[in-house]
């Protein structure tokens, strides 16, 4: 089962996403900012994160900045409704696969994860 790490320190967002996957067969893993998402990673070796830019303690930037550091190849999709240009170019330099606007749409979020996940 592909297992897709669910970043976010909004339990109502983290719970309208999960929803979504298992709705369409994806495992989950959750965490509530970027320090449990990175420790989530490590331990757990998702085939995707997920990951909310903006979280109290360590939020998406600095996931991203310690993924790097660590080498780590993981395909990322940012989840954000700063829809700014310069803070999308800084989560591409920083390692970010993709990026997705808040709220999330089903369709979208479905055919982003198909771009890095293949199940079967």
């Amino acid at each position: 089962m592909i297992n897709i790490l669910v970043t976010d320190d909004s339990g109502f967002q983290r719970n309208i996403i999960i929803s979504i996957l298992k709705d369409h067969g994806y495992g989950y893993i959750e965490a509530g900012n970027g320090a449990e998402a990175m420790e989530a990673v490590l331990k757990e070796k998702p085939d995707l994160v997920l990951l909310d830019l903006y979280m109290p303690d360590s939020g998406g930037f600095d996931f991203l900045e310690e993924a790097g550091r660590l080498k780590l190849e993981i395909p990322v999709i940012m989840l954000t409704s700063d829809i700014q240009d310069t803070t999308k170019e800084r989560c591409m330099e920083l390692g970010a696969s993709g990026f997705l606007t808040k709220p999330v749409v089903k369709e979208e979020l479905l055919a982003k994860i198909s771009e890095f996940v293949h199940k079967g």
